[in-house]
């Protein structure tokens, strides 16, 4: 029902910004909760953050205050807005998007993905 596709992805140091977008197509973008996830080579498929329908915005703890999620209705995208970047946040980020709110945090909770993007921060 929509597609994902996420860019912004690259390769930083320590201490560098990133803004990644999403940009959905073929669905009802302002209806569904967003969010996005990253996974690290060898390991599970993380929360980041979420924005609802609505703009409400949670985030995960290991990246509050340093990231920023938005959306566009408009352009029926997506944003993370990504300061301070350390090795931690080396990952393969992933949009999704989702009809639901309760498990936010959760992968399952979302029906639709993107192919990611890698972004590699060095020391």
């Amino acid at each position: 029902q929509v597609q994902l596709a996420e860019s912004g992805g690259g390769l930083v140091q320590a201490g560098d910004s990133l803004k990644l977008a999403c940009a959905a197509s073929g669905g009802s973008f302002r209806n569904y909760n967003m969010a996005w996830f990253r996974q690290a080579q060898g390991s599970e498929r993380l929360f980041v953050s979420t924005i609802s329908r609505s703009g409400g915005t949670w985030y995960d703890a290991s990246v509050k205050g340093r990231f920023t999620i938005s959306r566009d209705n408009a352009k029926s995208t997506v944003y993370l807005e990504m300061h301070n970047l350390n090795s931690d946040d080396t990952a393969v980020y992933y949009c999704a998007a989702g009809s639901h709110s309760l498990w936010y945090t959760r992968p399952d909770n979302y029906d639709y993905w993107g192919q990611g993007t890698q972004v590699n921060v060095s020391s």
